[in-house]
């Protein structure tokens, strides 16, 4: 089956490509530097051409909140419009869970948007909103950092490691549309200070955690839901993943796709 992932060479794309490949599918990374761009519209057309599901993973170049607005609202609308057109069956797409909770965030505004503008097309399609990933914590921490303390809120996440988030997303991929949503997330629930206190610790850095309960969650750490469908991955198996080198952050008008390793750099702060 051919399967096109938008985004195919980021964080999450990259692995979710080779995931697919190993199961026997023509997978395909679809992104700027493919010739690929879902803003402007270039190359979707040849891209889709007999593919039965496209993989949206990809993310805005910027996080300024009309930025990624027009991104999601933009790439989204093509998505479907050359989607149709090349009659493809299957809509997935990668979000965030807790967003509708959280719209003081224009990141998350704009992850809303996205979902609205999927279940109001007539494109079959299914939505998987993942948790925090662990990936990160090393970036929320040096973003919350004062001098040698960090300060973090207490409020409670249930992280997951993006190889976990891959294969969610890769079995939704090659599944019937469920024409609703499927939430994925880690298997232990942390306070965000705690978190990061252990993945510091797991790194033999010296900074010192400070755990503030009137501090807001930064970015896009996430509130637990009250019930996530599918718990996966273990907590050892994530501190190892957050002893790797933090993720740089973004040039202006950079995107995911343009790191040749495919890891994802943000702009100006770190957190997803």
């Amino acid at each position: 089956m051919k399967i096109v992932v938008i985004g195919g060479s980021g964080l999450i794309g990259s692995k979710l490509v080779n995931k697919l490949r190993e199961r026997g599918h023509e997978a395909v990374a679809a992104s700027p530097k493919s010739g690929v761009d879902t803003l402007t519209g270039e190359g979707l057309a040849e891209v889709l051409k007999g593919a039965s599901v496209v993989v949206d993973v990809s993310n805005s170049p910027s996080w300024e909140d009309a930025d990624v607005m027009k991104f999601f609202e933009t790439s989204t609308r093509n998505l479907i419009t050359y989607g149709t057109a090349a009659g493809v069956g299957h809509l997935v797409a990668l979000s965030v869970v807790g967003s509708e909770r959280l719209l003081e965030s224009g990141y998350f505004r704009a992850k809303i948007a996205q979902e609205n503008l999927i279940k109001g097309s007539s494109l079959p399609y299914s939505i998987v909103r993942a948790t925090q990933f662990f990936e990160f914590v090393k970036g929320i921490a040096d973003f919350s950092t004062k001098g040698n303390e960090v300060h973090l809120s207490t409020a409670l996440i249930q992280p997951i490691a993006a190889d976990d988030v891959a294969s969610a997303v890769g079995e939704v991929a090659e599944g019937s549309p469920v024409n609703g949503t499927v939430e994925v997330g880690g298997p232990e629930q942390f306070g965000l200070d705690e978190l990061v206190r252990r993945g510091l610790a797991a790194r033999k850095d010296p900074r010192e955690v400070v755990a503030d309960r009137k501090r807001v969650l930064i970015d896009r750490p996430v509130h637990v839901p009250a019930g996530i469908c599918d718990v996966r991955g273990t907590v050892g198996t994530a501190l190892e993943v957050d002893r790797r080198e933090p993720e740089p952050v973004l040039r202006p008008g950079q995107r995911d796709e343009d790191r040749p390793d495919g890891r994802p750099v943000r702009q100006g702060r770190q957190g997803q």
